[in-house]
């Protein structure tokens, strides 16, 4: 297996630079050019530091690709419960490996979702039932049933459910950040 042609391959699929790989990794440009071109070998420490950057593990980077799932089923979702019924239902496994991230955010009456702070990347939602307000920064935006909501992350960021019912919505962010 040839390394560096697989970390170049993650990188681009990722769609960072040499430079924005090495910024994460506090590695050089150089030492990145020079390791993707199979010029060099990394360490066990930092071959660890770069996959995580890339969202991956030893294991994934290893293991053949053949073994990608296409289709997840109910049972492969896993979902995490706050306190005031607020919900984030992660739809595809290991989705820190891929570019984007989709995830079912649902939202009881009357509660806020968590805030984010400002990142790369892009954000994109489609609310699938109830009502919720997109709050950027100082910005408010009201989403309806069947609306949908797309934005850069420059701002503070989070969604409030103000309506009487439930509300959920369909959430889409590349890089994954959730």
């Amino acid at each position: 297996m040839e390394i560096g042609v697989k970390i170049k391959q993650l990188r681009q699929q990722r769609g960072l630079t040499q430079e924005e790989l090495a910024a994460r990794t506090e590695l050089t440009k150089g030492f990145i050019s020079q390791l993707e071109r199979d010029l060099t070998s990394p360490s066990i420490a930092t071959l660890m530091d770069i996959l995580e950057a890339l969202g991956t593990d030893v294991a994934s980077f290893f293991r053949e690709s053949a073994d990608d799932s296409v289709v997840y089923s109910a049972d492969d979702m896993f979902v995490k419960e706050e306190a005031d019924g607020y919900t984030i239902q992660w739809l595809v496994t290991n989705a820190q490996k891929n570019a984007l991230e989709p995830i079912l955010v649902t939202i009881p009456a009357g509660v806020s979702g968590i805030e984010d702070d400002p990142h790369e990347g892009e954000e994109f939602g489609y609310v699938l039932s109830g009502s919720i307000t997109l709050v950027l920064g100082e910005k408010k935006y009201r989403v309806k049933k069947g609306g949908s909501f797309y934005f850069r992350p420059t701002r503070s960021h989070y969604i409030v459910n103000s309506g009487r019912m439930e509300a959920r919505v369909l959430w889409v962010s590349t890089p994954p950040s959730f």
